[in-house]
């Protein structure tokens, strides 16, 4: 366990928090004027190693430091900040306040428009920034060069296994009902495909490309299909033989023999990537978060909806299931792109063509 103190005076900032892996919908911006809910559960915290905020860059293909930073695709613009920014539930800060005349650029609510708008009590000195603008995940990001991590306790944090996780059977529901700024929930909701899923399938989609070599790729029938098998078909050209995706993981039997990419889980913890003894080095991981992983390999028959009304607490009620959204599954756009600039297969001209016609892929509903 950790707390976070100021670097300029020491005073502390969090309660106790334990790390676990950054969420793929970390950056995520959904929609427009929707209310997200926190982003971090109460207890933890994620390190960001990529560089956030100002300064910025303007991209240069011929600059050799935007690839050693992992920029290898046309991009607006990049971040020189400092790396290893720390995100935290709001909740969980202590001995910080709101800078108000730091408080522009907002459209519901906070975001990152001018640097950090938070300040530690006891000296002033600027520690964090506090998010919870419409369709922006809800969060306190602390600033890495103004804050110090110090272990509160010589107890190793416990963590779990595979095997571990698997009995927990944290799944994260492919939908769930969305809600639009200022809208209580009940009146002006809709169901629809989790925000999660979208980012997660945005992050794996990247990956699959990047892997497929110009070749069609298949992935398992099914709610795997659903999310990823319309996209992949429409970005990749067919005439070749396909390359298999399956779904390999703890819990499964081992992947079969003509399985070129697996779709595994990270472990929520540590951000380990699953990988199966003896892997041939020609088979290629992509990551799928764990709570999404859990419920393409092992999906419960239905989402069941809360009691309400005189039930007892805990009760949950089976019928009806939860709505189906009406809209077909859309990859997120955002995570997407991130994503692949990312990765050096992004160099290539197939995936740059991909990367500039990214408007009119979501024109057709893909993003």
């Amino acid at each position: 366990m950790y707390i976070f103190v100021c670097a300029g005076c020491g005073a502390r900032l969090t309660v106790p928090l334990s790390q676990v892996v950054l969420p793929a919908h970390a950056h995520q911006k959904y929609g427009n004027g929707v209310q997200l809910p926190v982003l971090m559960e109460s207890g933890t915290f994620a390190v960001d190693p990529k560089r956030l905020g100002p300064p910025w860059r303007r991209w240069d293909e011929t600059d050799p430091e935007a690839a050693a930073r992992d920029i290898h695709a046309p991009s607006l613009s990049w971040s020189d900040g400092t790396p290893g920014t720390v995100v935290i539930a709001p909740g969980d800060t202590r001995g910080a306040v709101l800078i108000p005349e730091k408080a522009g650029g907002y459209c519901c609510g906070l975001d990152w428009g001018e640097g950090p708008n938070m300040a530690c009590e006891a000296c002033g000195l600027p520690v964090a920034s506090r998010i919870d603008d419409c369709s922006l995940w809800q969060a306190v990001w602390l600033a890495p060069d103004a804050v110090r991590r110090l272990p509160v306790d010589n107890a190793a944090p416990t963590t779990l296994s595979w095997a571990e996780l698997l009995v927990e059977g944290k799944r994260t529901p492919p939908y769930e009902p969305i809600t639009r700024w200022g809208s209580p929930l009940g009146s002006g909701h809709r169901w629809s495909w989790s925000p999660q899923w979208e980012a997660a399938a945005g992050r794996a989609l990247a990956h699959l490309l990047a892997v497929s070599d110009g070749q069609p790729v298949t992935v398992p029938h099914g709610l795997t299909a659903e999310v990823f098998q319309r996209a992949l078909d429409a970005l990749l050209p067919g005439g070749r033989p396909a390359r298999h995706a399956v779904l390999a993981g703890p819990g499964l039997s081992g992947p079969d023999a003509d399985a070129d990419i697996l779709l595994v889980p990270i472990h929520p913890q540590t951000g380990e990537t699953w990988s199966p003894a003896g892997r041939p080095a020609s088979t290629y991981p992509v990551p799928l978060p764990f709570g999404v992983w859990m419920w393409l390999a092992f999906p419960e028959p239905h989402l069941r909806l809360p009691a309400s009304g005189t039930m007892p607490d805990g009760v949950v009620r089976d019928d009806p299931p939860v709505p189906h959204p009406h809209q077909l599954f859309q990859v997120d756009q955002g995570i997407f792109q991130h994503t692949l600039t990312q990765l050096p297969a992004a160099r290539s001209p197939r995936l740059r063509e991909i990367l500039e016609n990214l408007t009119q892929h979501m024109r057709f509903g893909l993003f």
